[in-house]
């Protein structure tokens, strides 16, 4: 019958307590992910720890794909910086270069204006209709490394679903079939 064939019989010949074994396995990677994940956003002080570049607006600098560590400290915002930040009515979080720094003289708040690097002019056109400024709950996080091309497998996996549910799905005929 070949692999299929010896794939089905392994699935048939599951005992309950395997399948159950597995499913507390499964269980526990989940978790643990969930727990590093948790760990990195009460470390790094951002909600979003890892994010990925999904457009070329900041080209040379960080292409497509790059994946960037987020660290968010007290410290004000500058000039120059790279952060991360949301903008009202939108649910994907933009990578841009701080421009221009606002500090309030009666509170010392700081607002700050930004622009891609790769981008003609500033970021008003994109933040929420009559915003000309972004508030610090807007930015979060700075970016502090980032690895090369590793996030393309984000990219990929989002824009072709078809990839992602084969890979789950294979991903779980392997836990499955697996043998102790």
């Amino acid at each position: 019958m070949g692999w299929i064939g010896e794939t089905v019989d392994s699935i048939k010949s599951i005992q309950i307590r395997q399948l159950f074994i597995q499913a507390i396995s499964l269980g526990m990677i989940v978790t643990s992910a969930l727990i590093i994940w948790k760990a990195l956003m009460c470390v790094t002080g951002s909600e979003s720890p890892v994010v990925v570049v999904l457009s070329g607006s900041m080209e040379p600098g960080f292409k497509r794909g790059d994946i960037l560590f987020l660290h968010m400290s007290k410290d004000p915002i500058r000039a120059g910086e790279i952060v991360v930040f949301n903008v009202d009515g939108r649910d994907i979080p933009i990578v841009h270069r701080v421009i221009k720094v606002h500090e309030r003289e009666n509170t010392g708040e700081v607002d700050v204006l930004t622009k891609g690097d790769n981008n003609y002019g500033d970021d008003r056109l994109l933040y929420a209709e009559g915003q000309l400024w972004l508030h610090r709950h807007h930015i979060m996080g700075r970016a502090v490394g980032f690895l090369p091309y590793v996030g393309w497998v984000t990219i990929i996996m989002t824009e072709k679903p078809i990839i992602k549910y084969i890979l789950i799905g294979a991903l779980g005929l392997l836990v499955i079939t697996s043998k102790d």
